[in-house]
């Protein structure tokens, strides 16, 4: 599907059809849909969209897979006063200016009565795990955004590392070396393991990996919208019929964190090509890569490969797919 996604799009040079992508995709039938039965909570989003007082969107952020875009999209449509200060992670300012993104660390009562007593709208928690347990009884609606692994961690290399912002070294191989917090950072973030879970990403645990793998794909099903960086530029309709956003503009808007740091002339500040965009305006991380360290980075991730692949068949099922599962 990738391959030829890119291909029609560099080919037109635009955006495609909901129509031709449907010709690349057309809708599964319902016993090999993903996403049916639908288990998300619709009480919850027609809350949200209709303003109910206390209700907030929960965004779960993963570095580098399209975050920005979307707390910029997020304040093209909320009220300014709805909007925390610093990116969309209302503990900034519950923690003193001390942490930003670490809403695992705050119980429910916290944040329900300190969003409700704030007014905020958005919530982002970007540092700690999605908390299986408890989060979904959050008065919220969830949303998240998903980018391939290992372009996510090259670009995150990237981003601190050969953009000078904290990082000690630009070897990619020490670098990886040392942050083992990245390997399989989608499963554990939606899996909410106990300390110590790195022993099963390797090994003979395999059914502990499989209960991990179950645990993130039921938490993901139960997400509101599911976004791919790869394919933000064909976001809207769900946008706006699941969330109620009516300005979508952020979609098509590259969106840089800190961009005064490390300036890019690029010319990537928009994207007319979708995920030929995309493409585009990243490293290649078989070209960037020597072979081994390819093979390595690419094991480490083996889990959170094969959840970003239900994370875009989600996506795409619910883009192509004519039924009810966006009336949420």
């Amino acid at each position: 599907f990738d391959a030829r996604l890119v291909e029609r799009e560099t080919s037109l040079r635009r955006i495609l059809t909901l129509e031709e992508i449907k010709e690349i995709f057309p809708c599964p039938r319902e016993d090999e849909r993903l996403t049916l039965p639908d288990v998300r909570d619709k009480k919850k989003a027609r809350e949200f969209r209709e303003g109910k007082r206390g209700t907030f969107l929960f965004f779960q952020h993963l570095r580098k897979a399209g975050g920005t875009n979307f707390c910029s999209l997020a304040e093209k449509n909320l009220p300014r006063s709805a909007q925390p200060r610093y990116y969309c992670m209302p503990d900034m300012g519950w923690s003193g200016n001390k942490n930003a993104g670490y809403l695992h660390s705050w119980s429910n009562h916290e944040i329900t009565t300190r969003m409700l007593s704030s007014g905020f709208r958005i919530a982002g928690n970007e540092w700690e795990n999605f908390d299986v347990s408890r989060h979904f009884d959050l008065p919220a609606i969830f949303a998240t955004s998903f980018r391939k692994p290992l372009d996510r961690a090259l670009s995150q290399f990237r981003f601190e590392c050969i953009e000078d912002r904290g990082c000690v070294t630009k070897d990619v191989h020490q670098w990886w070396d040392r942050r083992k917090d990245l390997w399989n950072v989608y499963t554990r973030t939606f899996s909410d393991p106990a300390v110590g879970v790195k022993e099963y990403f390797r090994g003979s645990h395999v059914q502990e990996r499989m209960n991990l793998m179950a645990t993130a794909i039921d938490t993901l099903s139960k997400f509101h919208i599911v976004l791919c960086m790869e394919f933000l530029a064909y976001a809207a309709p769900q946008v706006k019929s699941i969330l109620g956003f009516q300005d979508v503009s952020a979609l098509t808007t590259r969106v840089r964190p800190h961009i005064s740091q490390a300036v890019r002339d690029d010319g990537q500040d928009r994207n007319i090509l979708g995920s030929a965009g995309i493409k585009e305006a990243s490293w290649d991380p078989k070209d960037y890569l020597d072979k081994d360290q390819y093979k390595r980075m690419s094991e480490d991730l083996a889990l959170d490969e094969i959840l970003t692949d239900v994370a875009r068949r989600m996506f795409l099922e619910r883009l192509v797919c004519e039924d009810d599962t966006n009336d949420s």
